[in-house]
């Protein structure tokens, strides 16, 4: 099968969905497929046998596609449904893979083009919009609506997490859908920059991932100066920009900034506690499932992102407040048999649920089950068009 795959963001970049992305485009060109990976601007060269990778042009005025909703992604939009119809024009593809937000401009394609569609779901993205934008918020239900189409007008839905396939039964119940776990990054063989060396023999309970406000570093923050005097624990934070490198936090909280992704199995094994504070959200992180691999306890907030993975049999959930943090910390912190045990049965289940392997079987199995575009999908399509 001959697969144009969408996705709309510069790549390859160190972030989840360009990680994804080119776990999806690798999995599907070592089955065989031929695949042309078509992204925004921006990005560095990876090599990716059996993928055609093409960059859309870079619109006038726009440097920087920042993550989420914005004009830039707008004009970029613009320029990859460009890139897209020539190709398509050029030579016929099979399917249509739209990663996020890129199903919009997928359906159209597949319209003129008469291709399959497979729309891989990431997010809810009127909520996001929403959260981030309220004055939105009069728009939900025409959002809404246009998500609905996006489902319905697709022939597969691959969604990252089970409550994004729950909408999808709710919206789109005769849509097939299936859910698409991201798995661990790791490497056995990873090295990295040593983070245990001021710690002068205390435990360590690391976060891992960007400072926006809804990880929840914050919280994180409040909840380290809540713990006693005595606690043995240091707090280190790695991620954010370069600059987060010199922020201070009190005397048991370090910021070393971002390092490369390559570094992320090296740092994990050197924490005693694995911390993902986060406040709220549906999609699962991706780095939980790196965190599961390291064999050691995680510290998470109760909240669907998390619950839909992890349990308490494996994981020490909290509410999502400073105090319930601080005492995680602590009831780790004085418990060595916890740690080991919840470390444990984190890898255990992560081998054996949420694997590489696992991901590309049920990816393969996706594109075996399509069938030919049904006149009452094309219909959907249409409406909107």
């Amino acid at each position: 099968m001959k697969i144009l795959l969408l996705a709309p963001q510069p790549f390859f970049v160190d972030r989840g969905t360009p990680i994804a992305v080119r776990a999806v485009a690798e999995t599907l060109a070592s089955a065989g497929h031929a695949v042309d990976l078509v992204t925004f601007p921006g990005g560095r060269d990876v090599a990716m046998p059996g993928v055609q990778h093409v960059r859309s042009a870079r619109p006038p005025l726009v440097r920087d596609v920042p993550v989420g909703l914005s004009w830039q992604k707008m004009l970029c939009g613009l320029s990859l449904f460009a890139t897209a119809f020539r190709l398509l024009r050029r030579e016929r593809h099979d399917c249509i893979h739209a990663v996020e937000d890129s199903v919009f401009l997928a359906l159209l394609l597949r319209l003129i083009f008469r291709t399959k569609l497979v729309y891989d779901m990431d997010s809810i993205m009127s909520d996001q919009i929403i959260e981030k934008w309220p004055r939105m918020r009069p728009l939900g239900r025409l959002m809404r609506g246009l998500e609905r189409v996006a489902m319905r007008g697709s022939d597969q839905v691959l969604c990252v997490c089970l409550a994004l396939a729950q909408r999808v039964a709710e919206d789109a119940p005769e849509t097939p859908s299936r859910v698409l776990h991201d798995f661990p990054l790791w490497d056995d063989n990873a090295v990295a920059p040593r983070i245990r060396d001021a710690s002068h023999g205390r435990l360590v309970a690391l976060y891992v991932g960007n400072l926006q406000h809804y990880q929840g570093v914050d919280l994180l923050l409040r909840a380290a100066r809540m713990l006693p005097a005595d606690s043995a624990i240091d707090i280190v934070v790695v991620g954010g920009l370069p600059e987060d490198a010199r922020r201070t936090g009190g005397v048991r909280i370090r910021f070393l900034g971002p390092m490369p992704l390559d570094n992320l199995p090296g740092l994990l094994v050197q924490a005693d506690i694995l911390v993902s504070p986060r406040l709220h959200g549906v999609n699962t992180p991706m780095k939980v499932y790196s965190y599961m691999m390291a064999s050691r306890p995680i510290l998470a907030t109760a909240i669907l992102s998390h619950t839909q993975v992890l349990d308490e049999s494996c994981a020490l959930l909290v509410q999502p407040d400073a105090e319930a943090l601080a005492a995680g910390l602590m009831t780790l912190e004085r418990d060595p048999a916890l740690r080991r045990r919840l470390g444990d049965a984190a890898r255990e289940r992560v081998e054996t649920r949420y694997s590489r392997a696992r991901f590309a079987e049920i990816l393969l199995a996706a594109y075996d089950d399509l069938e030919p575009a049904s006149d009452a999908r094309l219909h959907a399509v249409r409406s909107v068009a």
